[in-house]
């Protein structure tokens, strides 16, 4: 009996299609000699018919068809088998005592068959031909499962690096390690906040849930197999029973032992855990299932540094914004400054509040571009400000020489800007606009309405024309803010400035109250920063 040296040439479920019952007999017995199991057919019809109702382990991995059968040819056998999607990868032996001219054989192999034998035919000569046409359909098979899995392993991989939060990354998580393993899955994480998100799934196309559980099970299981200091993979086996009866989780009842990867990706960071059937991490798949759990070890570690990163540039950028603002006798104040939440950039937003010796100086502004450098500027700019402002210029003054101090100090760099002057004891107020979206002015008990003088944004050293005064009697409430405020991307600016003058003619007195209840109903979601000051006119 020949010797089966690899996985390759494993025994397989033969199927032999030959009229004639000798011929027949002899090749399945050479089959069963070594090791393989035969399913017999006497025609083309019949061998394809066994072939359709076959499942399992009875279907076969090879055919041996004989060129000439009673009621199609072998070659139809062939091409037939090639032809439906269920069978095309079943590798074909044509044999054939009369059809053995060289013609014949090219005419087989051109119409599918893997290998064309002609009798007489050695028992060696067959059997390793039997060999090799499953040793290349088997790694033909591996490749294109293998191939199919890390395609899967890539959607999963793009899906979790664009997760959300911690509760949707743990959702997709699970959904695509029960994808990549054709298995139940479970995750267990926890999210840049520190909380515990778990998902299971009970097969792939099953929705994934979140699951209970005792709250500190993700320590357990780290110290059980991951220590603090260490990172890469490790591997937990628990029964069913022990797994469910940990984290509450019963997706693999039934499943005998559960297979619990936990992956690190830097010490002291807390692991992700992904569990699935022990079963199904057979010959590679292990390997490719840990990859998939650093790949979220990974996905998730980002998140988080993303959410830090993003922490320390806001942090930053508040150090130059102003720490409180000033009590000016019959001025209200309030101030709102909400960051975009999405994205670690920070932006050149800011306002600021100046007592002067002509009155209460207030002003909002926005350094055009996404970045630290905008900060910088927009840091040394509000500190020119106050220095011009407290020096009792005019507001478009104030604007002509941080126009001269970009030029000076940050050429090509542009800023919108608006400063409003609160005269005491006048009811009125002076507007100077470089380029900025225009205040709003609520007169008490009537309609807002856009303060709309305009000039051209700083930094382009043109001359500024002078304030323009607008009347502003007691009860009256000023709102200065950024663009982020209003501005959605593919509409016009119109439509946001024309829905927001609404909602300030309706909105609350209160200055706080007001500022807040702008913000819940034009910030939410923003890809820009918002900053928002309001001031009540007593």
């Amino acid at each position: 009996m020949t010797e089966q040296a690899n996985p390759d040439s494993a025994a397989a479920t033969v199927l032999v299609v030959d009229d004639d019952d000798t011929s027949r007999y002899i090749l399945a017995s050479w089959l069963r000699r070594d090791g393989h199991r035969v399913a017999e057919a006497a025609d083309g019809a019949q061998g394809l018919a066994l072939l359709a109702a076959a499942t399992g382990a009875d279907r076969p991995e090879l055919a041996v068809v004989d060129v000439n059968l009673p009621d199609m040819s072998g070659f139809q056998v062939c091409e037939s088998i090639k032809a439906d999607p269920l069978t095309a990868h079943l590798p074909v032996i044509h044999v054939s005592a009369t059809a053995i001219e060289v013609n014949d054989r090219a005419q087989g192999l051109y119409r599918g068959a893997d290998a064309y034998l002609t009798e007489p035919i050695a028992p060696t000569e067959f059997l390793a031909t039997v060999t090799a046409a499953l040793r290349y359909a088997r790694a033909r098979r591996r490749a294109e499962r293998l191939a199919g899995r890390i395609a899967v392993l890539n959607q999963v991989t793009l899906d979790v690096y664009g997760a959300r939060d911690g509760r949707s990354f743990a959702a997709l998580a699970a959904a695509g390690a029960a994808g990549l393993m054709s298995a139940p899955a479970a995750v267990l994480a926890l999210d840049p906040d520190g909380r515990e998100v778990r998902a299971a799934t009970g097969g792939p196309g099953d929705g994934p849930r979140p699951f209970g559980g005792e709250a500190a099970v993700l320590g357990v299981l780290a110290d059980a197999s991951a220590p603090q200091e260490g990172t890469g993979t490790r591997t937990a086996v628990l029964t069913a029973g022990q797994w469910a009866g940990l984290t509450g989780c019963e997706v693999f009842e039934g499943a005998g032992e559960v297979a619990v990867i936990l992956a690190r990706t830097s010490p002291g960071r807390p692991p992700v855990a992904l569990a699935v059937p022990a079963r199904a991490l057979g010959g590679g798949d292990r390997d490719l299932f840990a990859q998939l759990a650093r790949t979220c070890a990974l996905a998730l570690e980002a998140q988080r540094s993303l959410r830090e990163e993003q922490g320390l540039a806001l942090a930053l950028q508040r150090t130059f914004l102003p720490s409180r603002l000033p009590s000016a006798p019959g001025v209200g104040l309030a101030v709102r400054y909400v960051p975009a939440g999405s994205r670690t950039e920070i932006g050149g937003d800011f306002y600021e509040a100046v007592e002067t010796p002509g009155g209460l100086l207030l002003a909002i502004g926005d350094v055009v571009g996404h970045s630290l450098a905008a900060v910088v500027v927009m840091g040394e700019l509000r500190q020119a400000l106050r220095a011009y402002a407290i020096e009792g210029h005019e507001p478009h003054v104030v604007l002509d020489r941080l126009d001269a101090f970009l030029a000076q100090f940050h050429p090509g760099v542009t800023v919108t800007a608006c400063l409003v002057l609160v005269e005491p004891g006048r009811r009125s107020v002076l507007v100077a606009n470089a380029g900025h979206v225009p205040p709003v002015l609520r007169d008490p008990g009537g309609p807002a309405r856009y303060l709309t003088e305009h000039g051209v944004v700083l930094g382009l050293g043109t001359a500024h024309p002078p304030a323009v005064r607008h009347p502003a009697p007691a009860g009256s409430t000023l709102l200065l803010f950024t663009d982020g405020l209003v501005e959605v991307p593919g509409e016009h600016l119109d439509r946001g400035l024309e829905a927001l003058r609404r909602r300030i003619t309706e909105g609350p007195r209160e200055l706080a109250a007001l500022c807040d209840h702008l913000l819940g109903l034009f910030a939410e979601g923003k890809q820009d920063d918002v900053a928002l000051l309001a001031a009540g006119l007593d």
